[in-house]
């Protein structure tokens, strides 16, 4: 999530090994949510967000030395940089914030609205992006599955979750907003270590000081489970899975890879069942394939299509 845009696709077709690597990086993203409410007693949800962040920009850093990447020379990125870490450092407030309001599994599902938002941002703001017919059905599904979703929301919860679905859908649009704004600035031409780190590097300090605004007690008690949670969340997909996620897009077709992020919301759906006891009606279950289908139609491409 509000990792920087996929390099273009000039690279090979998937195999067994790629297919893989994007199945268990979907499942890690997809549990995000649940590792997230599992820390809540421990440590405040925003919180959680800025350790998160700090704890991945210090292995970043780390590993950026130990390769070599330069982050520090002047090259005409930082204001788009700064802008990207707000961004990034809002959507992951609104996730964290919202996750007091909603269910994890319902969090995933309007969260992952952002890459057919992002293919409507890409199309409008930069030059050559188009969408086929085929990708604006993608788009069209998509929303039905979020209006279906909050529908279902509101028949099976009252209000209860409104305030979080809402804030899912915010941070949906400023996902989609960070990758369209590194992909229309010098941030495009930038080495993904250096957009990460300008990503994580601001938000680290946005989520502290919405934290502290929000009168969040802070870390309470760092429980086995929260601890655990924390070192997931920063280590593993902060870090970890992002590399991975880049180290894909260096060999393999990046539009082919971003088709699998269909998988995402219903492995949410899944662990926040199977983890966290979720309420799973029918109906919402409609909403997340819709929203899955959605996002596998708007990756997809013709020969000559263009990326989204």
């Amino acid at each position: 999530m509000g990792v920087p845009a996929p390099i273009p696709d000039t690279r090979q077709a998937l195999d067994a090994r790629a297919v893989t690597a994007m199945l268990v990086l979907c499942a890690l993203w997809g549990f995000q949510q649940v590792a997230i409410k599992l820390a809540a007693h421990g440590v405040s949800l925003v919180m959680q967000g800025a350790i998160r962040s700090a704890i991945g920009l210090a292995l970043l850093l780390a590993w950026a030395a130990l390769r070599r990447v330069r982050l520090f020379e002047r090259d005409g990125t930082l204001w788009a940089g700064l802008l990207a870490g707000i961004l990034f450092g809002s959507e992951f407030a609104m996730i964290y914030a919202g996750l007091a309001h909603t269910t994890a599994s319902r969090m995933v599902v309007f969260l992952y609205l952002a890459p057919c938002l992002t293919a409507l941002g890409l199309a409008l703001f930069v030059p050559g992006e188009k969408l086929s017919a085929l990708q604006w059905g993608g788009v069209a599904l998509a929303f039905a599955g979020i209006v279906v979703a909050f529908g279902d929301g509101l028949l099976t919860q009252g209000r209860a979750t409104l305030v979080g679905d809402a804030l899912g859908v915010a941070a949906a649009i400023g996902w989609a907003a960070t990758t369209v704004l590194i992909r229309a600035t010098k941030l495009a031409r930038a080495s993904a270590t250096k957009t990460l780190a300008y990503q994580l590097g601001v938000s680290a300090v946005l989520m502290l000081a919405i934290s502290r605004g929000m009168g969040e007690p802070g870390v309470v008690a760092m429980t086995p489970i929260a601890t655990a949670s924390l070192a997931y969340q920063a280590v593993i997909v902060a870090f970890a899975s992002y590399l991975a996620w880049f180290w894909l897009l260096t060999r393999y077709l990046a539009s082919r890879l971003a088709v699998f992020s269909f998988a995402t919301p219903l492995y949410g759906v899944a662990f926040g069942r199977l983890f966290l006891g979720d309420s799973r009606t029918a109906t919402f279950v409609v909403a997340a394939l819709l929203v899955g289908a959605g996002i596998a139609l708007v990756n997809l491409r013709t020969p000559r299509g263009s990326r989204a």
